[in-house]
């Protein structure tokens, strides 16, 4: 059955990958669910099937056992709703930015004509700060500006989800920053469901609305962490009292999945939630 409060939902998820050496467990019975229009951030140890999870929830895999369901149906191919931003912009240099970020228009059916979807990537290029780079190769900008002009071509065609793998982790802390603070003016202009997968806390609990943190692999949904910061953020409140508890909390996390800690080590003013708790 559906469930309307929800765009996205994995229920009960396990997988494996097939090797030489036999089956290698990834995922464990992971259950989690994420609001429309919330940003959720996904933690846990190197390996434990963060990036697996995504290729499940845009449709690029089929878990072993248990469902994935988009904006109340049920996942079992590509979603071409969901728009997805990686490490590596992997702009093509034949093409403008321009072009580039028009490509998904040529690959995804929408009701927007070819001068809406131009007007739209010009739009969205003046919102991350690439005003007059439309016509430029993508040799000709920094990392950080070819990550914005990543970061325009996932949402173009106006996807129900996006999904962000690690899009930040090779750019320099203060690039990194300023997207951070990019990615809040993208959603205050238009709303969208997010996945992040991130291995930086700061990150995480500076853009998402909850943190889900993965345990040890195969991996399952250890915590919850609801991220209680008032709107609009700036990049003061990650050094506020409260967001350096939340990071304590989401440090013992990790510790916990890693097998360096354990529950009864938990900070005094733990945030987290077992997760659970949310079933």
């Amino acid at each position: 059955m559906a469930q309307a409060p929800y765009m996205i939902e994995l229920r009960e998820v396990t997988h494996a990958y097939r090797t030489k050496a036999g089956p290698l467990p990834v995922l464990d019975n992971l259950s989690m669910k994420v609001a429309e229009n919330s940003f959720c951030a996904v933690v846990g140890p190197s390996g434990c099937g963060k990036s697996t999870l995504t290729r499940l929830v845009s449709g690029l895999m089929k878990p072993d056992e248990g469902q994935v369901w988009l904006h109340s149906k049920l996942v079992t191919s590509p979603r071409p709703t969901v728009g997805m931003a990686f490490q590596n912009p992997v702009l093509l240099e034949w093409r403008t930015i321009l072009q580039n970020i028009l490509l998904p228009m040529e690959i995804v059916k929408s009701p927007m004509t070819k001068a809406e979807a131009t007007e739209r990537a010009h739009h969205l290029l003046e919102l991350v700060g690439l005003t007059g780079f439309a016509e430029k190769r993508p040799s000709e900008l920094s990392g950080g500006m070819r990550q914005r002009a990543s970061l325009c071509r996932s949402i173009i065609h106006k996807p129900d989800v996006l999904i962000l793998d690690e899009p930040f982790g090779a750019l320099d802390a203060f690039t990194r920053e300023d997207l951070w603070c990019t990615m809040h003016d993208l959603r205050r202009e238009e709303p969208f469901t997010c996945l992040l997968i991130t291995h930086d806390l700061r990150e995480s609990v500076f853009l998402a609305d909850q943190v889900l943190v993965m345990s040890g692999r195969p991996a399952h949904a250890q915590y919850v962490l609801d991220v209680d910061l008032p709107g609009p953020r700036t990049l003061d409140d990650l050094y506020s009292p409260k967001a350096v508890s939340m990071l304590a909390t989401l440090r013992h996390q990790i510790q916990v999945a890693q097998g360096r800690a354990s529950e009864a080590d938990a900070p005094a003013d733990d945030h987290s939630e077992p997760a659970e708790a949310r079933a």
